[in-house]
């Protein structure tokens, strides 16, 4: 056999290699994806025998009033914290891209921290602050703080960070050149915020509005917290299929809740085709000229809402160490001991430390991997269209709604992954894929900074896809890489509605140990545990922040030459 004939047989060995590596990705996206949502799907239109009844289950709730209420207060509270917060980030936002204010890293530290908590801490801290024996129960005309005013609340510190990431990019890319020749004609501040700022900033707003619905109209913890007997579909789910045991109800609610997150995902897709390049070849970076009454004003805004986000942290912080509110408030580690030692939430910790590490580890490593395989390499068309919808798909499927439906397709008999149900290893992997769009848009933005000639050259010199891989592509994504396993580990965290059905007692997880505290009525040792989660997502991302400084001076040192 000639060299020739040998290469191209090499050649033809390496693709086949990348084409099986990029099939066993999409098993595992099959497996605990589309294999779940289909098993949510079959028992919504069976009966508890397993027959199939059509849409029986669905008219049975729709005739059902008490469920129906749940669903409009679903979507209306969602729409209230979705008018409220978008707004507010958005001035936010403005005042980080659009002042000369002092401390803008200061400001934009402090509204990161609710990333770094359980969505319940917000709820837990609203109750020591206007709950029944709250510090401040009846200012502000606040009588009864739970139900929906309660979830509002909540949620509008909860969804904050993620509208403001949205809005501040959205805001970072403007053409200097549009305000220069407004300035030039004499335009007033407010036509250009009208005719020039909104409208390039629309898109950023309406991913950010339908970004708040979602999360808002999808979260469990807050209302489980302070939503007392307010019904929204997220606790609707939880008492049907834990409560009751009605799964086919269960099933049927739980498409509906998917049904908001699939609209505003479509939806984003769709604005995203309709965007147009905020920034052109010519364009110049806006820098903010200095104004002091604007800038004094900017930095009032920012530091009420800064102070609020600090107050929300501070109460929870200042009851877990209260002896016994309200009547002792002398500082002692009682709840601590409550919460790590009697109930028994320090397994829990390690066992959430466990997985958001093994979450970091494996996750970062599927998604890259898969991320690579589908942008570096070549063939396969119909494998590769379907990996690209399937990575797309978790960001429009609520964690609960993925968990419930992985009870559903892990618990049945027939299922040859039938041993992974209540394992460490089925909460890791439900976890991975909840998280794993973002994880793989952020993979495929590093994979297209980097010029398709590494993989030309490399065809042309006949060296294998994993070799390129390996040698050139690993290292110059690493910060990358970096950047996805701290995404992974900090809201692996923090999650609950992904594992709230998946636990046994031996793979409990710190979130779902808060929930069972503040059920039991020990409000302050659930705020102790939630104050550990955000302090240990805190040490995490300081970790992560020096590994990334230490990765930057190792594997980029080219950028500076």
């Amino acid at each position: 056999m000639s060299s020739s004939a040998t290469l191209s047989l090499r050649a033809t060995g390496s693709d086949r290699l990348a084409h099986a590596a990029l099939a066993v990705v999409a098993l595992v996206l099959l497996a605990f994806l589309a294999g779940p949502l289909f098993a949510i799907l079959q028992q919504a239109v069976q009966d508890a025998k397993g027959h199939f009844v059509g849409l029986s289950n669905f008219i049975a709730y729709a005739q059902t009033p008490a469920l129906l209420d749940s669903l409009w207060n679903s979507l209306w509270v969602s729409a209230v914290v979705t008018a409220v917060a978008v707004p507010l980030a958005f001035g936010f936002a403005y005042a980080l891209t659009r002042s000369r204010m002092p401390g803008k890293a200061v400001f934009r530290g402090i509204t990161l921290i609710p990333l770094l908590a359980p969505s319940l801490l917000p709820a837990i801290s609203l109750i020591y602050w206007f709950g029944n024996q709250g510090a401040l129960k009846g200012w502000f005309g606040i009588e009864n703080i739970y139900g929906a005013p309660g979830i509002v609340i909540a949620e509008i510190f909860a969804v904050f960070p993620h509208a403001l990431m949205i809005l501040v990019t959205a805001l970072t890319t403007a053409d200097a050149r549009l305000y220069e020749a407004a300035d030039s004609m004499g335009t007033s501040a407010a036509r250009k915020f009208f005719t020039i700022t909104l409208p390039g900033a629309k898109y950023g707003l309406i991913s950010a509005a339908l970004v708040t619905f979602t999360l808002v109209v999808t979260d469990f913890g807050i209302p489980k917290v302070i939503g007392g007997n307010f019904n929204v579909l997220a606790t609707d789910v939880f008492k049907l299929v834990i409560g009751q045991q009605d799964f086919q109800r269960g099933a049927v609610v739980a498409l509906l809740l998917l049904a908001p997150a699939l609209l505003t995902f479509s939806v984003d897709r769709f604005i995203s085709r309709k965007q147009t390049a905020g920034l052109s070849a010519r364009a110049v970076p806006y820098r903010p000229k200095r104004v002091r009454w604007f800038d004094t004003l900017m930095t009032l805004y920012c530091l009420v809402i800064a102070l609020l986000v600090l107050a929300m942290l501070g109460m929870a912080l200042f009851a877990s160490f209260a002896s016994f509110w309200p009547y002792n408030l002398q500082p002692s580690l009682r709840h601590y001991t409550m919460g790590l030692v009697d109930a028994e939430v320090g397994e829990g910790f390690v066992n959430s430390l466990r997985m958001a590490a093994g979450t970091a580890v494996f996750g970062t490593a599927l998604v890259f991997c898969g991320a690579y395989l589908l942008e570096k390499t070549q063939g396969a068309a119909p494998l590769r269209s379907g990996v690209r919808l399937l990575a797309m798909l978790p960001m429009a499927v609520p964690g609960l709604v993925l968990g419930l439906g992985t009870i559903f397709f892990f618990n049945a008999p027939g299922n040859p992954l039938n041993f992974l149900y209540h394992t460490m290893a089925l909460l890791t992997l439900c976890t991975i894929v909840h998280f794993y769009t973002t994880g793989h848009l952020t993979a495929v933005t590093a994979l297209k900074s980097l010029d398709a000639e590494f993989e030309a050259v490399s065809a042309s010199l006949k060296v294998p896809f994993y070799k390129t891989f390996w040698r050139v592509t690993l290292p110059i994504c690493t910060p990358a890489l970096v950047d996805i396993a701290r995404y992974f580990f900090v809201n692996a965290m923090t999650t609950i509605s992904a594992v709230v059905f998946l636990y046994s007692p031996e793979t409990k997880v710190a979130s779902i140990a808060i929930l069972n505290l503040d059920e039991a009525g020990e409000t302050g040792a659930a705020a102790a545990m939630a104050i550990l989660i955000a302090a240990a997502s805190a040490v995490a991302t300081l970790l992560f922040w020096g590994v990334s400084l230490w990765v930057q001076k190792r594997t980029q040192a080219w950028k500076a030459e």
